[in-house]
């Protein structure tokens, strides 16, 4: 069953440029086969804002990165029943991922 709208004028307040889309695509999808390549292993990530975490990848989807963090000091991360919680960052908002281990 379909339903009929009536057609109404909504002003687009921001509309990105396709080639900035077809680029941040790319480097999503670039990062997320990085991730994807080193689950279960310790890295240090700073994002575009300067943040730093140090952590365990565990997993990655095709927008997120999940780092079990030991100490966390924010307050946006997922608990478990140890120590350790899970933060989830966005992948294009991530600047440098060092490998430590």
């Amino acid at each position: 069953m379909s339903f009929q709208y009536p057609a109404t004028q909504h002003q687009v307040l921001y509309q990105a440029d396709p080639g900035v889309v077809h680029t941040l695509r790319t480097i999503r999808n670039r990062i997320h086969h990085i991730c994807s390549s080193h689950v279960n292993r310790s890295v240090r990530i700073q994002t575009i804002d300067g943040h730093v975490y140090e952590g365990v990848i565990v997993n990655c989807d095709s927008a997120h990165i999940y780092l079990r963090v030991s100490n966390p000091v924010v307050h946006r991360a997922f608990y478990g029943p140890s120590d350790a919680a899970i933060l989830t960052l966005v992948l294009f908002e991530l600047l440098v991922i060092v490998l430590l281990s």
